[in-house]
């Protein structure tokens, strides 16, 4: 009987959520916020679907804080396209988490804030 295969987004979370949590760790204050396409840059992800290998981790990485109780350190992520704020991905994994909000933007900001005080200068 053949070992089952490990596909290749369980090896991104395995592998890439640890070092997104590292990096974003090590940011100062003065950093943030940080793009995908940054963050990505930064980690040196290989295409192909190098944004989605990232949102991958970092919705791993929202479950994770969600079950421990911590601000969800993917607040720190943004998207250029959206401003200020995360991609949808970010919104419905909260929520998927337990993090229930009516204001999207008032939500991240919170999260955000708590995040940078939390997470950051952190390694």
């Amino acid at each position: 009987m053949s070992e089952p295969q490990e596909t290749p987004t369980e090896h991104v979370k395995d592998a890439l959520a640890p070092r997104v949590r590292a990096f974003l760790c090590g940011l100062s204050e003065n950093a943030l916020p940080i793009s995908y396409q940054a963050l990505a840059k930064n980690l040196q992800l290989s295409p192909p679907n190098t944004i989605l290998q990232l949102t991958t981790a970092l919705e791993d990485l929202i479950a994770e804080d969600a079950a421990a109780g911590h601000p969800l350190i993917a607040a720190l992520v943004i998207s250029k396209a959206r401003g200020v704020l995360p991609a949808p991905g970010f919104f419905d994994s909260a929520m998927r988490s337990g993090r229930v909000y009516d204001d999207p933007a008032a939500f991240h900001a919170t999260e955000f804030d708590l995040a940078v005080k939390f997470w950051c200068g952190r390694r």
